[in-house]
């Protein structure tokens, strides 16, 4: 189910449920803006955009991964580059009881069972419920990240 590609183009990878398309044009209209707060409502509980920076850190052996359940991911890098693991969420090692508050769970997988993807300024990768990912890891070496992550309510 993930999506990889860059902004432009995403629109034609999705189907473009209503507020996928809000949170697709809201990004388009956004993305660029230094001053953006690390919480926006873009609409309600629908859609919401957490802004975030911070420098990438190497894999290790063993990976740590997330999942939701009602809400789909857009992670857009606004600058520098990171790579997303990803994994079905049904191969997930140990997962964790689901909190709704937050709606997150986790489980661990060894690295080499992830599909690495480098997505660099400018793309986005869209995780679905059925995705398992892992944001944040380094490349080659660790960079300095800022990046936009779009909620959407399933």
């Amino acid at each position: 189910n993930m999506i990889v590609a860059p902004l432009p183009d995403l629109a034609r990878q999705v189907a473009l449920t209503p507020s996928l398309s809000t949170a697709l044009e809201w990004l388009a209209v956004n993305a660029d803006r230094s001053d953006l707060p690390e919480r926006v409502a873009v609409d309600g509980q629908n859609v919401y955009a957490l802004v975030q920076a911070y420098e990438t850190a190497p894999v290790a052996e063993v990976v740590r991964l997330e999942a939701h359940q009602h809400y789909i991911d857009i992670q857009f890098i606004v600058s520098g580059e990171e790579v997303m693991g990803w994994a079905p969420v049904t191969e997930l090692l140990d997962p964790t009881p689901y909190n709704p508050e937050k709606d997150v769970f986790h489980g661990h997988l060894p690295a080499a069972q992830l599909t690495p993807v480098l997505v660099k300024a400018g793309q986005a990768a869209i995780f679905y419920p059925a995705d398992a990912h892992a944001p944040k890891l380094a490349g080659e070496k660790p960079a300095a990240v800022r990046k936009i992550v779009l909620k959407v309510r399933v």
